[in-house]
């Protein structure tokens, strides 16, 4: 029997395989252990204080130190046995890159961890799409930094020669960055539009040609839903930093005015009518706000005008909302007080030359 363990496999014993596996077995037992330990002992233990930070901290950190215990016992499991030099040397470099990289998930999650807990908590008050976008920029770019940083460090300890790799990566680098122009400029686009805030959600713009309603801003592009069709329009951030934006919704007030032509032989005190009905139809409406302007503008060719200026309120939908009302209110009452408008005519005289 003795003999059976001591049989030789890749210059170890089987005996010596077993205790690698044996370790390695132990391992993802001792990490079913700890989860465990850290689910029902520890979880709760934490859930009975005031804050929740480390509710949060032990969650996000709680897989990444299992993976890290993991990673030890495989470790140990594979240096237990006798390894050539170049398979130990590949086995120590892939665990320096994932250790690395498993120290930076932490401190990616826990990091998350805090932003979420105190950043949004301190801009909860402000109620802002703005600020909303700012907590994302602000997750997305230390991800991206704290990953980065890893992959450097995980590459140096593997003993790595960096700078030599960023030397040869920098023909193929400037290619990439010129790939990356327009994306880098839409991005730099989306935080301008965050940052100086010229729109935001629900908001009415009119740029590049285009007038709707802002639905999402995003870190690559904004859409719109089209006033005209009710289309959902993309536009490239960098297009707000190169055009005119109107902010229709930005407007105190929104200026209306229409022209009534009334038949020429429309009164004195039918015209008068006619503009106290339009007056009162302003003071009634729930869409409009301010004083309207009511006149008796000119003597048209075929009409008597009158000029109806009225300030709709700075409200989604108003703009259309309100027309419509007053305009079925201006057809009513005309029509109720016999109140006509012009078309245009046109008056022949003819003379009899007949002898």
């Amino acid at each position: 029997m003795t003999d059976f363990f001591e049989y030789v496999i890749y210059n170890n014993t089987l005996a010596e395989w077993l205790v690698s596996l044996a370790i390695i077995a132990a391992t993802f037992t001792g990490a079913k252990i700890l989860y465990w330990i850290s689910s029902n002992i520890i979880k709760k233990l934490i859930k009975k204080t005031k804050t929740n930070l480390d509710d949060l901290i032990i969650d996000r950190i709680e897989k990444p130190v299992i993976l890290g215990f993991v990673l030890i016992g495989f470790w140990f499991g594979f240096t237990y046995l006798n390894l050539s030099a170049g398979v130990l040397d590949f086995v120590t470099k892939a665990f320096y890159i994932i250790v690395t990289f498993n120290v930076a998930w932490m401190i990616v999650r826990t990091s998350d961890a805090l932003i979420v807990n105190y950043l949004a908590n301190l801009l909860k008050k402000s109620n802002e799409e703005k600020d909303n976008q700012l907590i994302l920029i602000t997750r997305k770019s230390l991800k991206i930094v704290i990953w980065t940083i890893a992959g450097v460090v995980g590459l140096k300890n593997a003993g790595y020669d960096v700078g030599a790799i960023i030397a040869g990566l920098g023909l193929g680098g400037l290619a990439f960055a010129l790939a990356a122009k327009d994306s880098l400029t839409n991005l730099f686009g989306g935080i301008a539009v965050i940052t100086d805030k010229p729109f935001k959600i629900n908001d009415r713009i009119q740029v590049d040609g285009f007038d709707g309603t802002v639905t999402d801003i995003g870190m690559r592009s904004t859409k719109l839903k089209t006033i005209s069709g009710n289309r959902i329009v993309t536009i490239p951030n960098h297009k707000f930093t190169a055009s005119y934006i109107e902010n229709v919704s930005s407007e105190p007030s929104r200026r209306m005015s229409i022209n009534l032509p009334l038949k020429y032989q429309t009164s004195h005190a039918d015209m008068q009518k006619a503009m106290d009905i339009l007056k009162e139809i302003d003071k009634n409406s729930p869409y409009t706000q301010e004083s309207c302007i009511v006149f008796f503008e000119s003597f048209g060719t075929y009409s008597l005008n009158i000029n109806f200026i009225y300030y709709v309120k700075s409200e989604p939908d108003f703009w259309y909302i309100a027309p419509n009302f007053i305009n079925m209110e201006i057809l009513q009452q005309f029509k109720s007080a016999g109140i006509e408008f012009a078309f245009p005519t046109q008056t022949i005289i003819t003379e009899n030359t007949a002898h």
